[in-house]
C-alpha cells in the first residue's frame, strides 16, 4: 500500500520506478496497478496522432503550455521509435518538451514501441492509469505515427486529435476511412505552407460527408489550422478540446459511457490475451517438440495451420476436462 499512497501523493521517483517496471513487464508492477485502478477515471485523456514529421511534439509542447497557464496539471505519454541497439525509446519527443521538465505540474514519460504496431505501445494504457491515479487533470498521449490501420489511440483517449500537414500527402492519408473515423478534431499544422487551405477544405468536405450519415446528437469533428512554433491556432484548438470534454459529460455522461464501453472491452481482451501468452502458451508449447514441429513445417510434411489447430484443440480439451 505504501507505493500506492506515494503515487497518489505525486511522488515522482515512485511513479517513474513503477512506469519503468510496467514497461519492462515486471509482475509486481501489475499488482500495484490493481490497487491504483479505483483511483482512476478523473483525468481527460487526449490522443495526438498523425504521420511522422507533422509536428506532433511541437504541438503537444504548446498544449502543455496552454494547460499550465490555466493551472491544470498535465501528464504526457510520448511514444517514440525503438532504438535498434538498446531497445529503448529514442527520446526525440522528450527533448522537444524539455522546458517543462522542471515543472512539478508536468510529468513526461517516453515509451518505446518495442515492435508494437498501431501507433501506441503495449504498456501505454498502464502508464495512463498511473498518471490518472497520480491526479493529473489532463493526460496527453502522443503516438509514434500512424498509417491507415494504426488507430490504437482511439481505444485509449477520450479526445483524439489527428494532425496533418500540407504538401506531404497527409491530406489524402488523413481522409482514409480508418483515420477519418477516429478523429474528434483535425489539425492542419504548419499552415503557413502552400496548400494548407486545400488540405483544410478537403478535411471539411470529408467530415461533412461523414456527418451526413451520423445522428444529430453526435459530435461534429472540427478542423483547425495551426502554426505550432508560433502558437497560432493552439488556443482555438484547446477550446475545442474543452468543448469536446463537456460534450462527453453532457446528459449524465451518456456519450462518455458510449465511448468507454469499447475501450474497456478492448483493454480487458488485451489483458486476457497477454495473460494467455505469458502463462498458458509456454505450457502448451512445452508439451510438443517445437523443433520437430518447425522442421516438419519447413519440410512441408505438415503445415502451421494444422499444428496451431492441434495445440488450440489440446487447450480446449483441457478446459472441457477431457
Amino acid at each position: 500500500m505504501g507505493i500506492i499512497d506515494e503515487i497518489r501523493q505525486g511522488n515522482i521517483r515512485a511513479t517513474a520506478r513503477l512506469m519503468r517496471e510496467l514497461d519492462e513487464g515486471e509482475p509486481q508492477a501489475r499488482e500495484v496497478l490493481k490497487g491504483l485502478y479505483p483511483y482512476t477515471g478523473r483525468a481527460h485523456v487526449v490522443g495526438i496522432t498523425g504521420s511522422p514529421g507533422v509536428g506532433k511534439s511541437t504541438l503537444t509542447d504548446k498544449m502543455i503550455q496552454y494547460l499550465r497557464e490555466q493551472d491544470q496539471t498535465v501528464g504526457v505519454v510520448a511514444v517514440d521509435p525503438t532504438s535498434p541497439f538498446s531497445g529503448g525509446a529514442i527520446l526525440g519527443d522528450r527533448i522537444r518538451m524539455q522546458r517543462h521538465a522542471t515543472d512539478e505540474g508536468v510529468f513526461i514519460r517516453s515509451l518505446a514501441t518495442r515492435g508494437h504496431f498501431g501507433g501506441l505501445t503495449a504498456s501505454a494504457r498502464a502508464v495512463i492509469h498511473v498518471l490518472d491515479a497520480m491526479g493529473k487533470d489532463f493526460i496527453l498521449v502522443e503516438t509514434v505515427g500512424v498509417g491507415q490501420d494504426e488507430v490504437d489511440i482511439v481505444h485509449a483517449a477520450h479526445t483524439t486529435i489527428v494532425v496533418t500537414v500540407p504538401g506531404m500527402g497527409d491530406d489524402i492519408q488523413a481522409i482514409k476511412a480508418g483515420i477519418l473515423e477516429i478523429g474528434d478534431l483535425f489539425v492542419v499544422n504548419k499552415a503557413d505552407r502552400e496548400g494548407a487551405d486545400r488540405t483544410y477544405q478537403d478535411l471539411v468536405t470529408m467530415i461533412d460527408l461523414r456527418q451526413a450519415a451520423a445522428g444529430d446528437g453526435d459530435w461534429r469533428p472540427q478542423v483547425f489550422k495551426t502554426e505550432a512554433p508560433k502558437n497560432i491556432g493552439v488556443p482555438e484548438l484547446m477550446a475545442a478540446i474543452l468543448a469536446h470534454r463537456d460534450f462527453l459529460h453532457r446528459d449524465g455522461g451518456r456519450h462518455l459511457a458510449q465511448r468507454l464501453a469499447p475501450r474497456l472491452r478492448q483493454e480487458l481482451l488485451e489483458l486476457i490475451l497477454q495473460g494467455i501468452k505469458d502463462t498458458v502458451l509456454p505450457r502448451l508449447l512445452a508439451e510438443v517438440s517445437l523443433e520437430e514441429v518447425l522442421t516438419g513445417i519447413a519440410a512441408r510434411t505438415t503445415d502451421p495451420y494444422s499444428v496451431a489447430d492441434a495445440i488450440v484443440g489440446r487447450l480446449a480439451a483441457k478446459l472441457r476436462g477431457d
